[in-house]
C-alpha cells in the first residue's frame, strides 16, 4: 500500500512539474461546441468535443470559457468577450479557440455557421453566419503573444438549397500572410469535407486529446501526429492541415526549447524524392503525411503510384493544387482572375461559384488602369511636358485638393499690388485663402491698402452634412 501511495505522489508530482511552464503563462482558451441545429440535423459529436477539449485545456494552464449550441448575435458577442478577456492578460496573453461545428465556405470566404441560421440560398450565410476573418481580426486587435486556432468545421454542406453550389469544404487560409503568431489547424484539408466520427468524439478531437498530452511536444509535432492518426483511423479519407507563422515555441504540456522559434526548412520536390526513395510505402506515407506540404506528395506520387496510399496522395495533391489557385483567384478578385481558373479547373465543386463572381466582375472598371493614366499624367505635368493622347488632365494637385461641384467657374487672378516696407515690430498680416481678389480702397492721404471684406452669409436650417468637393471659401 505504501509503494502505491509513493507511486501516486511521484505521478502528481511530475505532472505538477511538466505544467509548470503552462500555469506560467497567461492561457485563455474558447471553445465552442455547435450540435443543436435547428433547421438540419443536429450533430451529435460537437457537444462532446468541446467538452473534452475544455477538460484538456484546463489542465493544460488555460482559462477556459466554455460556449455552447451559440446563435449568431451570441457567437458574435462571446468573440467579442474573449478578447477584451485576452486584452486584460496583457500582450504575453496565449489566446486558443477551438470550434467544433458546421463550417461553409461562400464565394472564397470561410464561415462558421450558428445554431439559428436557416438559409435559402447562397447569399443568407454572410447574413446569418460568422466569417472567420472577423474572428482573427477580433483576435488580432488586442496584442497577444500567439494565437491558436482549431477548427473541427469542416463537416459536410447540410443545408440542400445551397450544397449543389457552393464548394465543399473549407477554403485555403493561410495564416503567414496575416499577423505573425498565428496558428491554425483544420480537421480536414482545403476542399475537403470531415466525418463526424462513430464514437462520441470526432477522429480529429480524438487524435489531438491524445497527441497534445505528451509533455515537451511541440504543436507543430503535435499536429504532425494528428494528421498521420487521423488518416490511418479514416482509412485515408480525411487528413487534417495547418498553417503557422509562429515565431515562439509552444507545448500544451510542459516546456520546449526556450527562445525564438527557428524558421521552417522547406524541402523541395528533389529533395522529398531522394528522402523517400527505397523506403517502405507505409514508413513513406506516413513521412508525406506528418509534413502535409504539396512537395512531399509530389515526389510520394511520382515514387508510390499503385493503390492504396498512390491513388489517395494523388487524390490529395490534385485538391491542394486546386486550392491554392482558387486561393490565388480569390485574392486576385478579377474576372480575368476567375477565368483563368475556370480554365484551367472547367469541371469542379468550385465552377459555380467561379462562373458567378466571373459575371458579377465582368464589367466593373479597371481602376488600376485609370489609376494608371492618372499617374503617368502627373508625371508629364510634373516635369513640364504636355500630358499623353487620351489621357486625363488631372494632376497631383487637383487629385489632393477639393474642386467646386458646380463647375465651369474660373477663378479671378490677383494683381499683384506694390506695398510700402512694414514698421519695426509691426506684426504680419494673416493670410487668408479667397477665390475671389478683394475690393481694395485707397485713403488719399497715406498709401496703405485697406482690405475690406463681405460678412460671410448666415446660414439657418440643420448643420451640413458630409460633403465631397467643396471649393474654397464657398
Amino acid at each position: 500500500m505504501f509503494r502505491h501511495a509513493l507511486h501516486k505522489t511521484l505521478l502528481a508530482a511530475g505532472i505538477l512539474l511538466c505544467s509548470h511552464a503552462a500555469f506560467a503563462e497567461n492561457r485563455v482558451a474558447l471553445v465552442i461546441g455547435q450540435s443543436a441545429y435547428r433547421a438540419v440535423t443536429a450533430l451529435p459529436n460537437p457537444a462532446n468535443d468541446a467538452k473534452a477539449m475544455a477538460q484538456l485545456l484546463g489542465d493544460a494552464g488555460f482559462d477556459v470559457t466554455s460556449a455552447a449550441d451559440l446563435s449568431q448575435n451570441e457567437m458574435r458577442q462571446t468573440v467579442g468577450e474573449f478578447a477584451a478577456k485576452v486584452a486584460a492578460k496583457g500582450p504575453d496573453a496565449v489566446a486558443l479557440v477551438f470550434y467544433a461545428g458546421h463550417g461553409l465556405q461562400i464565394d472564397g470566404e470561410n464561415f462558421l455557421v450558428p445554431v439559428d441560421v436557416d438559409p435559402k440560398r447562397e447569399a443568407d450565410i454572410p447574413l446569418q453566419a460568422v466569417r472567420l476573418n472577423d474572428i482573427l481580426n477580433t483576435l488580432t486587435s488586442v496584442p497577444s503573444k500567439m494565437r491558436i486556432l482549431l477548427l473541427d468545421a469542416c463537416r459536410n454542406n447540410p443545408f440542400p438549397n445551397i450544397s449543389a453550389t457552393a464548394g465543399r469544404g473549407l477554403a485555403i487560409v493561410d495564416a503567414r500572410t496575416g499577423a505573425p503568431g498565428t496558428f491554425m489547424s483544420f480537421s480536414k484539408s482545403p476542399g475537403a469535407e470531415a466525418e463526424d466520427g462513430n464514437g462520441a468524439d470526432s477522429p480529429y478531437t480524438t487524435a489531438l486529446l491524445q497527441a497534445a498530452k505528451e509533455p515537451g511536444l511541440s504543436i507543430e509535432d503535435t499536429f504532425k501526429r494528428v494528421r498521420v492518426s487521423v488518416n490511418k483511423a479514416t482509412e485515408g479519407r480525411q487528413t487534417p492541415w495547418d498553417s503557422s507563422s509562429l515565431t515562439d515555441e509552444f507545448a500544451f504540456f510542459g516546456s520546449t526549447n526556450a527562445g525564438a522559434k527557428p524558421a521552417a526548412t522547406k524541402r523541395s520536390v528533389d529533395e522529398w524524392r531522394r528522402q523517400l526513395q527505397g523506403k517502405p510505402v507505409e514508413t513513406a506515407n506516413e513521412m508525406i503525411l506528418a509534413d502535409g506540404t504539396g512537395e512531399a506528395y509530389e515526389a510520394f506520387v511520382g515514387l508510390y503510384a499503385q493503390p492504396p496510399f498512390g491513388p489517395q496522395a494523388r487524390q490529395w495533391l490534385d485538391r491542394y493544387r486546386r486550392m491554392v489557385a482558387w486561393n490565388n483567384a480569390v485574392i486576385v478578385n478579377t474576372a480575368a482572375a476567375y477565368r483563368a481558373f475556370l480554365a484551367e479547373y472547367p469541371d469542379s465543386d468550385l465552377t459555380a461559384t467561379a462562373r458567378k463572381l466571373e459575371q458579377r466582375l465582368r464589367n466593373r472598371p479597371d481602376f488600376a488602369a485609370s489609376m494608371a493614366a492618372v499617374t503617368t499624367t502627373s508625371l508629364n505635368a510634373a516635369s513640364g511636358g504636355a500630358p499623353a493622347a487620351g489621357s486625363s488632365p488631372l494632376t497631383n494637385a487637383s487629385l489632393a485638393a477639393p474642386t467646386c461641384p458646380c463647375g465651369g467657374v474660373p477663378s479671378l487672378p490677383l494683381k499683384k499690388v506694390d506695398l510700402p516696407p512694414k514698421k519695426r515690430g509691426e506684426p504680419d498680416t494673416p493670410k487668408r485663402a479667397s477665390p475671389q481678389p478683394p475690393r481694395r480702397l485707397r485713403d488719399a492721404d497715406d498709401e496703405d491698402v485697406v482690405i475690406v471684406r463681405r460678412p460671410p452669409p448666415v446660414y439657418y436650417g440643420p448643420g451640413p452634412g458630409p460633403s465631397i468637393g467643396i471649393g474654397l471659401g464657398g
